[in-house]
């Protein structure tokens, strides 16, 4: 990991033959920088079940997180404004970079109890106080592609059915990414 003074985030690293690969998978899955609406309605599901305020379906491509999922309280749309999530965020913005780099899931009840994730400037600029992600891996080759989240502007006391929830929804990901490579969606 380095650690970026700008931002006072400690950015996790990864293997440049891993992040190739997982250009490429994301690539023959159809995933470069259109939304997916099946992947709108399973972020939209995300919020329902954890009633958290912004869900997303994320992938880390091309040096950028780009959410081809997306669930805002006012629907999936590109926002350009710094007020919510939009569509797109450098890697150093958020959490799902470490999700992807543990291959685990990540509960964040309450971001600022955690001083590595306290400085990351989504909790400045978006006013992010909790996270809970989860990996979306591809069967065929092992990578993390990307993670299924939520975030909030309040604490949430995340629980172990919660993080089941959200493992079983990156498999859902899973699936419509696996029918789209496959020319089936």
């Amino acid at each position: 990991m380095t650690f970026d003074p700008a931002n006072r985030m400690a950015t996790p690293e990864e293997d440049p033959s891993r992040t190739d690969l997982r250009n490429e998978r994301l690539r023959a899955m159809g995933v470069t920088d259109q939304p997916f609406p099946e992947l709108d309605a399973i972020a939209e599901k995300m919020r329902e079940i954890t009633g958290a305020a912004y869900a997303m379906v994320n992938f880390v491509i091309d040096g950028r997180q780009y959410f081809a999922g997306l669930s805002t309280p006012n629907g999936p749309q590109t926002i350009e404004s710094g007020a919510e999530p939009g569509r797109e965020m450098e890697l150093d913005q958020g959490f799902c970079p470490h999700v992807v780099s543990r291959g685990t899931a990540l509960p964040l009840a309450d971001v600022c109890a955690y001083p590595r994730f306290a400085g990351n400037r989504v909790v400045d600029e978006l006013g992010v106080r909790t996270y809970l992600g989860a990996p979306v891996k591809d069967p065929a080759s092992g990578v993390t592609l990307g993670t299924v989240c939520v975030i909030d502007t309040e604490p949430i006391p995340w629980t172990k059915q919660d993080v089941e929830n959200i493992k079983g929804l990156a498999e859902q990901v899973t699936t419509v990414l696996q029918r789209h490579e496959r020319g089936q969606a």
